[in-house]
């Protein structure tokens, strides 16, 4: 079972052969990126506009079981990327071991989580799964769409984010950019997660009595800053790493990202500490608001992070 696994994640022809190309690799031009992430923002706030003009701001759409559906199959295809990404890079440390003694940039497994030698190729096991995760990426796009449909919700951060993601994620195809397997492993590990969450609370069964995917968003966002460091204390003092061009303007993308996290973040606790101190000042109705509280914590609780 383990090795028919193997064969297909990591082993398969179409796996170990994969070369990013221009011709031959869907989406893979410059004009498709721009032209793609165009006509999302033009959809989506077409979209939010022409709603917000024929339909009152609490009046939501029904979508039935299409959110769930779309959480449980962007959950599942993580899930498989990850596992996928996790015996290709296994793989690709076994066959490459002898090219680092050769480069001398490298000389443990973790540092090549971190930093690929000088001269790396957008070819082979690990780029077959970045390249499926690029186009993953497309998926999530969808969810903006259910959140306007929804709750006639549209927030720069979340336009913001969606497309720099996928910017991002061209980015490492493009210059074999240096810590994208470390990136992706953890990106798929939180996507599998919380999307996973999200199936779960979609098709009626409880919620967390925390904010769940703010909380991943902030542990996923703590990871890539220090292993940010790591790239950087590698390229200095260990002779270079592979697409650091690439990566510094995506470092620019991620700091600007997470200045707009952090903002909403403070935002968030200050939002519930003005519930909590409402809560608290009322006193004729205290014995029901706190029963009320007790039962419905979990929901009131857990903010949204969309």
């Amino acid at each position: 079972m383990m090795q028919s696994l193997k064969y297909w994640l990591a082993e398969h022809p179409s796996i170990v052969n994969f070369r990013w190309s221009h011709t031959q690799s869907f989406g893979s031009t410059w004009s498709f990126l721009f032209a793609a992430i165009a006509v999302y923002i033009v959809a989506v706030i077409t979209l939010h506009s022409f709603l917000s003009l024929i339909l009152s701001k609490s009046r939501r759409i029904p979508l039935g079981p299409i959110p769930a559906i779309h959480s449980l199959c962007v959950s599942l295809i993580s899930a498989v990327i990850f596992v996928g990404i996790l015996y290709s890079a296994a793989a690709e440390i076994r066959d490459t071991r002898w090219f680092w003694r050769r480069t001398k940039t490298i000389s443990t497994p973790f540092q090549w989580f971190l930093c690929f030698p000088l001269g790396t190729r957008p070819s082979g096991r690990v780029f077959f799964w970045s390249y499926v995760f690029y186009l993953s990426r497309f998926l999530h796009l969808f969810r903006t769409f259910f959140t306007i449909l929804r709750h006639r919700k549209l927030t720069f951060f979340h336009l913001f984010n969606q497309s720099i993601l996928l910017w991002m994620s061209f980015l490492w195809l493009e210059f074999s950019q240096s810590f994208q397997v470390l990136a992706i492993l953890l990106a798929t590990l939180l996507y599998s997660v919380v999307y996973g969450y999200r199936f779960w609370t979609a098709i009626g069964l409880p919620s967390a009595c925390f904010p769940f995917v703010v909380n991943c968003q902030v542990v996923l966002l703590a990871c890539n800053l220090i292993s940010h460091f790591g790239v950087i204390f590698l390229h200095f003092l260990k002779g270079g790493c592979n697409g650091m061009g690439a990566w510094g303007f995506n470092s620019v993308l991620n700091g600007v990202i997470l200045i707009l996290f952090l903002n909403f973040y403070v935002k968030m606790h200050l939002r519930k500490k003005n519930v909590e101190d409402i809560d608290g000042n009322s006193n004729s109705s205290s014995s029901s608001s706190s029963s009320s509280s007790s039962a419905h914590g979990c929901s009131r609780s857990d903010i949204k992070f969309e």
